[in-house]
């Protein structure tokens, strides 16, 4: 166990490189496993859950290069996995688990995937249906739908699938199956969740197209594919990291950040537009596109932020963002309401309860909600102790608040941020 004090900040000056985007490195290390050829990643995140994607398929297989710069994945083609000598140990990676399932249902070897407590307490039923639906032969352990899963081989066939909510793990785990199937497989969402499974598997050489209708639901839809190929990926700055700075450059009076290289990918840039309809003082320069996904520097500063609502289809392009905007919301003026937002009780922790109980702590009126949480801004922040309760969001979400606090803030537990940003720490001191 660690804690780190978190001192009330006067402000931040200075620029901060943002680490990879996690969810695109998740994918470029999965789709380089299973192409053919070499796949070369710059601006990999080396998180702890990246870190087990990588150690999962080097265990069927696959040489994977560490090098200073830059990843250098081996690929074996899309059926030259091997079987794994034991369990497939996930970590605490939910994007791990859901995903590889996908890919293991369409293998012709048994395999089990188990990641730690708390990834083994995560809903899983959500990714089994389906594919189980398509042939595949998924069973968990303990019967309760969750993991350990034990993945037999099925030889699967094409579906078309009605997502109850808006997922991108399911989404994602249904069109790697697709992969393996007899025919096109294609999954609808009540609204379009994060698209990176789909830019990245037609840059490998599948064939996906992404349809929207009207009713603001959204189709992705995949053909078997016989090969993929390998691919230079650039991995842009992780939009979810960047936002603990930004939120730390509008909150904190007398500050200016310029924070590079950050991922705009539209799918994930609803922190952006809530931001924007809180009268942040926000600038974004240096825009570029590269392999389907854009980024730009974004210049933050200090800002008189007001309440407003968090709901609808702008929920899916920012679930991960929510608990550093309700300590944006505290610190605003006028009430934020956030509905439509259940997916938060399936993260690492309840965060519904997380961010509720942490924000009383500070001192914060928040009152929580079966879907979200209203929260009174205006009232001081006064430091306290944050139980992290192991989830990496909480732990930064909440070093963000100590600096806007009125004393010191403790974070309980803060070693969790080595899930998705080994280097917050530092890179939040690299800026007092």
């Amino acid at each position: 166990m660690s804690v780190r004090y978190i001192q009330p900040s006067c402000g931040l000056k200075g620029e901060i490189d943002i680490p990879g985007d996690k969810s695109i490195s998740h994918r470029s290390i999965m789709l380089g496993s299973i192409a053919q050829g070499t796949t070369e990643i710059t601006h990999f995140l080396k998180s702890a859950d990246c870190l087990s994607t990588i150690g999962c398929f080097r265990r069927m297989g696959v040489e994977i290069e560490e090098k200073k710069e830059y990843i250098l994945v081996h690929g074996r083609g899309l059926r030259g996995l091997t079987p794994p000598d034991g369990i497939l140990d996930t970590g605490n990676s939910g994007t791990t688990t859901r995903l590889l399932a996908g890919i293991l249902a369409g293998q012709s070897f048994s395999s089990t995937l188990s990641g730690d407590a708390s990834l083994n307490s995560r809903p899983m039923a959500r990714i089994i249906a389906p594919l189980n639906s398509m042939g595949a032969d998924i069973t968990s352990l303990n019967h309760d739908d969750c993991a350990p899963l034990r993945i037999n081989p099925g030889n699967l066939c094409g579906i078309h699938y009605h997502s109850p909510v808006a997922s991108a793990q399911v989404k994602s785990a249904i069109l790697l199956a697709g992969l393996y199937a007899d025919e096109e497989t294609s999954v609808t969402e009540p609204s379009l969740s994060r698209n990176h499974t789909e830019l990245m598997l037609q840059n490998f050489g599948a064939c996906v197209t992404s349809t929207m209708h009207r009713d603001g639901s959204a189709t992705a839809q995949t053909e078997p594919c016989r090969e993929l190929f390998g691919q230079q990926i650039l991995v842009p700055g992780d939009i979810s990291s960047a936002a603990y700075f930004i939120a730390a450059g509008l909150l904190i009076p007398h500050s200016e950040i310029l924070v590079k290289n950050v991922g705009t990918n539209f799918t994930r840039a609803g922190f952006l537009k809530v931001c924007e309809s809180m009268g942040a003082d926000i600038t974004l320069v240096n825009r570029s596109f590269e392999g389907g996904e854009g980024r730009a520097d974004i210049l933050v500063k200090s800002s008189a932020l007001k309440g407003t609502d968090i709901e609808g289809a702008l929920i899916p392009t920012l679930i991960d963002e929510i608990p550093i905007l309700a300590v944006m919301a505290a610190c605003a003026e006028g009430t934020t309401l956030i509905k439509d937002a259940a997916e938060l009780k399936v993260k690492e922790t309840n965060r519904i309860v997380t961010v509720t109980e942490n924000l009383k702590a500070m001192g914060a009126s928040v009152t929580p909600t079966d879907d979200g949480m209203i929260i009174e801004g205006g009232a001081p922040l006064s430091g306290a102790h944050i139980q992290s309760r192991l989830d990496h969001r909480i732990a930064m979400s909440f070093a963000v608040a100590g600096l806007a606090a009125s004393s010191e803030t403790v974070i309980e537990d803060s070693q969790c941020v080595d899930v998705s940003y080994p280097e917050f720490f530092a890179s939040l001191e690299s800026l007092y």
